[in-house]
């Protein structure tokens, strides 16, 4: 998970230029009082999934206390492609859509330089992130209808039934 590390690390100081707030220690970025937070995960279980992407939490440390709060928005950076039980959850759960993006980095930390994306987000450190990935690492970024990545047949799910 270094790589991811490093990843986060030299995105935190590209919003940072932007004059967005970061932080050391967690991986949230602050714009205009909103919360854009990253989860890195190898694997998740599709109800642990579910449960996290529910209570929708960041925490924030301000000086020797933290604070847990409300996350606008949530990016999940997975290290292993993500299961099929897990995209099926993400489906299932349309109000995930508007809040949640999905970043299939497996691909990226092996070697290639293809991500796998779900993101019907507005967040704009989302997008920042995308075109972070696309300029510093030659990334291609293939939305999930696209993708064979996640195990889903392309026939099944279409990207307007994921909108």
């Amino acid at each position: 998970m270094s790589e991811v590390w490093e990843i986060m690390t030299r995105f935190k100081d590209l919003c940072k230029h932007r004059g967005w707030r970061t932080s050391e220690s967690e991986d949230w970025v602050e714009v205009k009082n909103r919360y854009h937070n990253f989860v890195w995960v190898k694997d998740i279980h599709p109800s642990s999934f579910e449960r996290i992407a529910h209570n929708n939490k960041c925490v924030v440390r301000e000086g020797l206390t933290y604070r847990v709060l409300e996350s606008s928005y949530t990016a999940w950076l997975f290290s292993k492609t993500p299961s099929q039980n897990l995209f099926r959850t993400i489906l299932e759960n349309p109000d995930f859509y508007c809040k949640i993006a999905i970043y299939g980095l497996n691909n990226l930390l092996d070697g290639k330089n293809l991500c796998t994306k779900l993101n019907c987000t507005d967040s704009p450190v989302f997008k920042e992130f995308e075109g972070f990935l696309e300029n510093e690492f030659n990334v291609r970024l293939e939305p999930v209808s696209n993708a064979s990545a996640f195990g889903v047949s392309t026939d099944t799910y279409t990207i307007a039934e994921l909108v």
